[in-house]
């Protein structure tokens, strides 16, 4: 084996340390046989590549004639190691007909020096001799970048989507941030495959400038095609966005920002019926041209163009093309060339509006064009997901799109995302949704968007190491995509895993400093980790109010002085905020948060008066969307402010009925955090600690501060909210201790 000595490599929650053979999980050693450490470590050194069994079994057994049979033990024997499950394979996915390959975000590191960590003296873990091979032909490792449904994390998450300029969830953000305002994010040493590419902007010459729109849709499209060969690794769009064409690109600079060992520039101009591309593909630490090529053909040959410099910068590569790769790549999506311009210049353009309508247009031209018909219903599934009021109409025109889809197409990678989106985020049917999430990342392994979807379903059905690999996965397939990481570190929040989820906001920073959200989320740490409000609001001062365009600064602000217990801060927060509708764990009036200032001064006249006030809106959310369970948990805290036992109960029951724990990991603790924090509010003690004991290590209760119902130990320590259970031997219990470890 090659590894570097000196050096250790490290995926998920597992050290590899080479020199020493040993593999470890969170510091602690796994023990493994020869070979199938052999099998491991050969794997790991090629990962992102398609390794066909032939060649594993020669480097695991170079002097020896084996059967496969040898080598399908030895990948079980690993799939059990990772906690591997059918369909959700994040580490080793099998690629059907070839081989396997190794999908983990690898990162190699120094090793530690001093004394080797004492092993386990227990046997290996030896293959199964009965234990046949899970075939799997895709990579499973949140939406989606999802975030949970209540509203100021849609509201950060859209934040921190200005970045992209796009709305939340979409499917391909665009950073059009100039260069000087790219910052190199300082990394560990990541190894970077050979079989690597970043399709960087293309340069629009057209005298037209409305053609820009086309051009990114050619650049895109190129990406897309590239993304679809398993044997390469494609970076997303998001991340290549702001690389923008012209002669200050520095190449080695950017493969090493992105890590990849090469790059595709390019140029189109289009005039009357003709267009012009030129590409050349560039190897990034030597400045080689590996190939160019230019194309002078009638705007109808356009997907020609584009089919033929995928294929050729495979050849290139030397990426081995499986055959329904070669078919996918020549297969013409529209045979009429105006439709295929139209959904080009959607796909170049940030207008979701316009965008929905071009997509629109082509497929009244073609009415036969399924990726036109798949990418207006992601286009819909993604407007539906993050729009405030009655969605249902996008959410109709989603599901007939994507249906349309898959019926004019069946083995489209596309159709099958966007009906699985509908699925998953409509329906909340995650079985079937992660199906044909199977189906398109086996037609498209480099698409991050996926990865991002599969985090959403892997959290909400409780397997959270798996919802952080698939994180981890798409960070790596899009390491620029402050949305990306934003998510990821909201995700490490919610397993009460600080330091992860500081990386992660600082992470974003490195990309977008002025971003707003990440600093929030990190002053909210400041909470979390050192019970220390007034730490979080110092690290708020110096962020301009003219950055707080959609109010989750003053938000912010509104919380930590809550925690601190200075009402008089909190108070000239709320007078000093233009909004009437305040953005804090649910848009409420300000009204609502004027009378908890009141209750928490014990001024009860006062707070009734403001509570009665909110309440007609509170109580119109829950009559116009009863299926919400944000609209009936936010009213059922307020019936707890105002002492309405049992309506306060009801309404906070019912949101535990709509979002069970045991239907969604995710979302299902919050509402039982919520259902706690009004038992103690309406006096039911012993219920309300009950819930409070099992929470604090359940993944999902921990939230912003933003929400009181958050459960972690610094928060029951500071909120008074939670002041009547202050003398109950129980709850004293609760806080003299440490705060539990997350149970994942």
């Amino acid at each position: 084996m090659n590894a570097p000595p000196g050096h250790v490599y490290e995926f998920g929650d597992f050290h590899l340390d080479a020199a020493k053979r040993l593999l470890s999980r969170d510091g602690v050693p796994v023990p493994l046989t020869p070979r199938v450490f052999e099998t491991l470590l050969y794997m790991v050194e090629h990962h992102d590549a398609v390794l066909d069994k032939e060649r594993l079994m020669e480097a695991v057994w170079p002097d020896s004639i084996v059967e496969e049979n040898n080598l399908t033990q030895n990948i079980s024997t690993l799939r059990r190691v990772f906690g591997e499950t059918p369909g959700s394979h994040h580490y080793i996915v099998t690629v059907p007909g070839r081989g396997y390959r190794f999908v983990a975000d690898v990162r190699l590191r120094e090793a530690h020096e001093g004394p080797e960590p004492q092993r386990i003296q227990e046997p290996a873990i030896e293959p199964a001799a009965t234990e046949t091979e899970r075939v799997a032909s895709v990579s499973q490792p949140e939406h989606a970048a999802t975030s949970r449904s209540f509203r100021p994390l849609l509201l950060a998450t859209a934040a921190v989507l200005a970045l992209s300029v796009a709305a939340l969830f979409s499917w391909r953000g665009r950073t059009q941030n100039p260069p000087v305002a790219r910052t190199k994010i300082p990394s560990v040493r990541i190894v970077i495959p050979e079989k690597s590419i970043a399709v960087l902007p293309f340069a629009n010459l057209s005298t037209d400038k409305e053609n820009a729109f086309f051009t990114e849709g050619v650049q895109d499209d190129i990406l897309t095609a590239l993304a679809k060969v398993a044997d390469l690794k494609v970076i997303s769009r998001t991340s290549v966005a702001s690389y923008v064409a012209g002669p200050h690109r520095d190449l080695r600079d950017i493969g090493q920002e992105l890590g990849v060992a090469n790059v595709l520039e390019g140029s189109v101009r289009r005039a009357g019926g003709k267009v012009r591309l030129t590409a050349q593909l560039i190897e990034t630490r030597t400045n080689t041209h590996l190939w160019a090529e230019t194309y002078d053909r009638d705007l109808a040959d356009v997907f020609a163009i584009q089919s033929d410099i995928a294929q050729q910068i495979a050849a290139a590569l030397k990426a081995k093309l499986a055959p329904e790769e070669k078919a996918r790549l020549d297969a013409r999506p529209t045979t009429n060339s105006e439709a295929y311009v139209l959904y080009l210049t959607a796909l170049g353009t940030d207008d979701e509006i316009a965008a929905e309508q071009l997509y629109t247009q082509a497929t009244a031209l073609d009415p036969g064009f399924a990726l036109a018909y798949a990418r207006a219903s992601i286009l819909n599934s993604k407007i539906s997901g993050s729009m405030t009021g009655d969605h249902r109409a996008h959410t109709a025109k989603a599901r007939a799109q994507a249906e349309e889809a898959v019926r004019l197409s069946p083995t489209l990678g596309e159709a099958h995302m966007a009906l699985g989106l509908c699925l998953y985020w409509g329906d909340k049917k995650y079985d079937a949704a992660l199906k044909e999430f199977e189906v398109a990342a086996a037609a498209s392994p480099n698409n991050a968007e996926i990865y991002i979807y599969v985090a959403g379903i892997d959290r909400r059905q409780g397997r959270w190491r798996e919802s952080v690999a698939s994180f981890e996965r798409a960070m790596s397939l899009d390491p620029r995509n402050g949305r990306i990481a934003f998510n990821a570190g909201n995700n490490h929040l919610f397993m009460r895993d600080w330091p992860a989820a500081a990386a992660c906001y600082n992470r974003v920073l490195q990309i977008a400093p002025d971003s707003v959200s990440p600093k929030i989320s990190l002053a909210y740490l400041e909470v979390f980790r050192n019970g220390n409000p007034a730490a979080g609001r110092r690290f708020l001062e110096n962020i301009p109010a003219a950055s707080d365009r959609d109010g989750l600064l003053a938000a912010a602000r509104w919380n930590l002085a809550m925690l601190e217990r200075d009402y008089a801060a909190a108070e000239k927060v709320l007078t000093d905020s233009p909004l009437e509708d305040f953005p804090n764990a649910g848009d409420a009036p300000k009204t609502f948060y004027q009378g908890c200032i009141a209750l928490a001064r014990g001024d009860i006249e006062s707070a009734q008066r403001y509570f009665a006030v909110a309440r007609p809106a509170l109580e119109g959310w829950v009559r116009d969307d009863p299926n919400d369970p944000d609209h009936h948990a936010r009213l059922g805290l307020l019936y707890a402010y105002m002492q309405r036992k049992e309506d306060a109960i009801r309404e906070s029951r019912r949101a535990v009925e709509l979002e069970p724990e045991s239907e969604n990991a995710f979302h299902g603790p919050y509402y039982a955090a919520n259902l706690a924090l009004v038992y103690a509010l309406v006096g039911e003690p012993d219920q309300a600690i009950t819930l409070i004991e099992r929470l604090l290590s359940t993944p999902g209760a921990a939230s912003y501060p933003d929400y009181p119902g958050s459960i972690t130990l610094a928060e029951l320590r500071l909120r008074q909210e939670w002041d009547s259970l202050r003398s109950n031997p129980r709850f004293q219990k609760i806080l003299a201790g440490p705060e539990p470890k997350t149970v994942y």
